[in-house]
């Protein structure tokens, strides 16, 4: 049986009247966080709906909430995020 792992799960549902402009500064934002080693995957819904993401090597879920709470998509109020605390096996 594999070791269970802690992971934060970050879902982004698009508000009304969503701004596309604001996907390339998400994108960077992913990037910055790849290359910082926390971000584990990432993708968005087949629907256009929003997306996710899957954050590793984080202490708690205080700490994912404020990783994601700089996310460009949530600092200009075009997603609503929530952040789940995901035990992986």
């Amino acid at each position: 049986m594999s070791t269970p792992v802690t992971r934060y799960l970050v879902v982004l549902m698009r508000r009304p009247g969503f701004d596309q402009a604001l996907v390339a500064p998400h994108m960077a934002f992913l990037d910055e966080l790849r290359g910082q080693g926390l971000l584990e995957t990432s993708g968005g819904f087949g629907d256009g709906s929003g997306g996710a993401y899957v954050l590793i090597g984080v202490a708690s879920l205080e700490e994912a909430g404020a990783i994601a709470a700089r996310d460009p998509l949530a600092i200009h109020g075009a997603s609503d995020v929530t952040v789940h605390e995901w035990i992986t096996r």
